[in-house]
């Protein structure tokens, strides 16, 4: 019986270890930020941890989330999220992801985040193609990294 609740024990202390280690963020999709940028999410770069969770809020109407570049091994959606609604993803993989919405992909709409600081498939991002005012946001992005 002793064993049984020892081992309880430390099963609850380990569950509720790792659920405080991982953080709940949310990002805007907004026509307009508070710093006058159209067609943009709430934060260009995100710095998070592994497990943590990112809450994509549908601020403004038209938005959504597709990602384009990120770690080979990360599983992420194939298809974009579906516009106009609120998207979560829970980031499992280090590295750095690029997203971008698919609706205003060639009006600069992109931003990145960076999962436990590893921009080792930095490279991979930086060649990624991308449309109209989003390669001059990408060149800024990376070299803000």
């Amino acid at each position: 019986m002793n064993r049984i609740f020892i081992f309880s024990l430390f099963a609850i202390i380990f569950t509720l270890n790792n659920h405080a280690q991982s953080a709940q963020l949310d990002i805007d999709m907004l026509n307009k930020r508070s710093d006058g940028e159209k067609m943009v999410y709430s934060q260009d770069v995100i710095y998070i941890n592994a497990n943590d969770t990112i809450n994509w809020l549908p601020t403004s109407p038209g938005h959504n989330v597709e990602f384009i570049a990120y770690p080979s091994n990360a599983d992420v959606p194939q298809k974009p999220s579906k516009v106009g609604k609120e998207f979560s993803f829970t980031f499992i993989e280090p590295g750095v992801y690029l997203y971008q919405c698919s609706p205003h992909k060639s009006m600069g709409m992109i931003a990145l985040v960076v999962v436990n600081d590893d921009k080792s498939n930095l490279d991979e991002v930086a060649t990624t193609k991308v449309f109209g005012k989003s390669k001059k946001k990408l060149e800024q992005l990376i070299s803000g990294l």
